[in-house]
């Protein structure tokens, strides 16, 4: 009985948040609560042109949400902008919490001792945490997948620590679930609606604009993942 009420203690919803390595903890977005997860929203305006952008966090052990979306600051518990409409559930097992040098289980165990370790999920989050309290926020520069993508590479999800904000777009975009239906019309129904606006009042030549400035966007979060990473304090 006793450890029944010490599995339950602090849990949002009164029940046991199953351990790493048990079965998948449960999901309630209805509570907000995504534990092991990375969790998308759209963002305003911006997710209009373009619906493959939008706002990432990742989720603690007991489900809590974490994302940069200010200067010197994360949010816990308040996703910045509204409820997740996506989701992907880790795999926590797949991340590597060395007690030492010797004991990585990744591919590169001293990369990943450069990048910072964890003893636990929620330690490796909370070391990327500190880190961003630190760091200005800049969508172009510095954003929340720049905060996820740290918080994947102090685990070592899936052994690597090569994780990037464009990898975090792919994986998420990918393989991440919707929430409900609600949550797939409110993502793109805006971008339809000002796509169809835009047709209307300018035909073609309006894709060809929009083609182009999705194009510019690729290009230089591409150049900024892969050729000025050096440059760029993130």
């Amino acid at each position: 009985m006793d450890q029944l009420k010490d599995e339950e203690k602090g849990l949002p919803d009164g029940g046991s948040m199953l351990s790493v390595g048990s079965a998948k903890p449960i999901i309630d977005p209805k509570s907000a609560r995504f534990p092991f997860c990375l969790v998308w929203s759209p963002l305003p305006v911006i997710s209009w042109l373009a619906p493959y952008i939008g706002h990432v966090g990742i989720c603690r052990e007991d489900g809590v949400i974490l994302d940069f979306a200010a200067a010197h600051f994360i949010n816990v518990d308040n996703f910045a902008f509204g409820a997740p409409a996506r989701y992907l559930q880790l795999d926590a097992s797949k991340c590597c919490f060395p007690s030492s040098l010797a004991r990585h289980t990744c591919k590169d165990g001293f990369s990943h001792a450069q990048f910072g370790t964890g003893v636990s999920w929620d330690n490796a989050l909370h070391s990327s945490m500190q880190g961003f309290q630190h760091k200005s926020y800049n969508l172009f520069t510095c954003n929340c997948h720049s905060f996820v993508a740290s918080c994947m590479n102090k685990l070592a999800y899936e052994g690597s620590v090569k994780w990037n904000v464009l990898k975090v777009v792919v994986i998420i975009l990918s393989k991440g679930q919707w929430v409900d239906i609600a949550a797939t019309i409110k993502s793109f129904a805006p971008f339809v609606v000002v796509m169809a606006i835009g047709l209307i009042m300018a035909g073609w030549s309006f894709f060809v604009g929009w083609a182009a400035f999705s194009f510019l966007l690729f290009a230089w979060f591409t150049a900024r993942t892969y050729i000025f990473r050096g440059l760029i304090d993130c």
